[in-house]
């Protein structure tokens, strides 16, 4: 369930006068935040303070290139013509539906207690799957990952862990071996499944017997650590449900208008 999203017209009226930040002068006028953002919501995801040097140089001077172009266009009369003067009055109206609907919407409420409820009576909604922290070593071929099973097969507990790292490091294929062939946490449909089987088939502690084949190679696995599904806190998914709720009540709060609206309107369907 998502916030409500202006579109890019609505979103820039919106936001003139909430930044100060001036990158350029054009003729006298300010190249500022609002300029740069109608530029920056074609590039999806990426900020504008994130974008290395020679980026943010070239998108201050395309925002300098539109202010010079939007001044030639009100310069030739434009605003005089018909198109222009149709354009705009579907623009106002879309605009005028998205603020009055944002309106709306920022005026919802929602009561503590029915977030609490919701959490409670759809638990599977916010049950963590099992995961498990390992490590692995992947080599080309499975006399290879046996020959590393060889090596460890002996060892257990801090030792194991050490020499572990060591091969992961010195003999895994590619990138596998960065970090001592770490993995992190994971979940199993974060794995290709011969891989999450056999991870969580190992308890904490232990590695894989056998090696264990995928389409990047032969797997040596070790798991650190493991952790059972369980119910994520309340106080973690708070925002979420709020956000879920507050949104639905928007819904109904429209739908009921839109209806109210058409009884008392006359609509001819073509």
């Amino acid at each position: 369930m998502k916030k409500i999203l202006l579109s890019t017209i609505a979103a820039a009226v919106l936001s003139v006068g909430l930044n100060a930040a001036v990158y350029a002068t054009v003729n006298g006028e300010d190249v500022v935040d609002q300029d740069i953002q109608v530029l920056m919501r074609a590039m999806q995801g990426a900020k504008f303070e994130e974008l290395p040097a020679d980026a943010k140089q070239k998108i201050v001077e395309q925002a300098v290139e539109r202010k010079l172009l939007t001044t030639e266009a009100t310069k030739s009369g434009i605003e005089k013509e018909k198109d222009y003067i149709e354009a705009l009055k579907k623009i106002k109206g879309d605009l005028a539906l998205e603020v009055w609907m944002k309106k709306i919407y920022d005026g919802v409420k929602v009561d503590g207690k029915d977030s609490k409820d919701y959490y409670e009576k759809n638990a599977d909604k916010f049950m963590q799957p099992a995961t498990v922290k390992a490590k692995h070593i992947l080599v080309k071929t499975e006399q290879e990952a046996k020959d590393v099973l060889k090596e460890v097969e002996s060892l257990s507990g801090q030792k194991l862990a050490d020499k572990f790292t060591e091969i992961a490091t010195t003999k895994s294929a590619g990138v596998a071996g960065q970090g001592g062939g770490d993995l992190g946490w994971f979940a199993a449909n974060q794995m290709v499944k011969p891989f999450a089987d056999a991870a969580f088939a190992l308890k904490k502690g232990d590695m894989t017997k056998v090696p264990v084949q995928t389409q990047f190679g032969f797997h040596v696995i070790l798991v650190e650590d493991k952790k059972d599904s369980e119910k994520a806190k309340y106080e973690d998914v708070k925002a979420q449900i709020e956000n879920g709720l507050k949104m639905e009540k928007f819904r109904v709060l429209v739908a009921d208008k839109a209806k109210t609206l058409r009884k008392n309107a006359k609509v001819t369907i073509k």
